[in-house]
């Protein structure tokens, strides 16, 4: 079976389902159904929700089997809420997550981020 894909590969536009079968029993349902939230996401979007959800939302676990490092694993993170309608963090809070996730990334020291988080 193929993976689903959720854009028209000419427009880019949103696919929609108009046929349901169940193998098993032969049950056919046509009509018009949205793919929902799975609509917005790019296929590759879509295998890093599931690596995601498989890793239990542990970002430093999901860079590491992607071989990825935290702060590109984050930025596609990121991506994958503003295509699904999020808004960024609230002000300050953009700021203060940067530099956990420096310290998470181990690029700065715990003492560099007290001092960054207190400053």
């Amino acid at each position: 079976m193929h993976r689903i894909i959720t854009r028209d590969p000419v427009s880019g536009g949103e696919l929609i389902v108009t046929r349901l079968e169940c193998p098993q029993s032969g049950i056919v349902i046509e009509g018009q159904f949205s793919l929902g939230w799975i609509g917005r996401l790019s296929p590759e979007q879509l295998e890093f929700v599931e690596l995601m959800v498989k890793n239990r939302g542990n970002i430093q676990k999901l860079a590491a089997e992607l071989e990825l490092s935290y702060n590109t694993a984050r930025a596609r993170l990121d991506e994958i809420v503003a295509a699904l309608g999020g808004s960024p963090e609230p002000d300050g809070r953009a700021d203060r997550r940067q530099i956990l996730d420096r310290l998470a990334a181990r690029e700065i020291s715990v003492e560099d981020a007290l001092k960054l988080l207190k400053a």
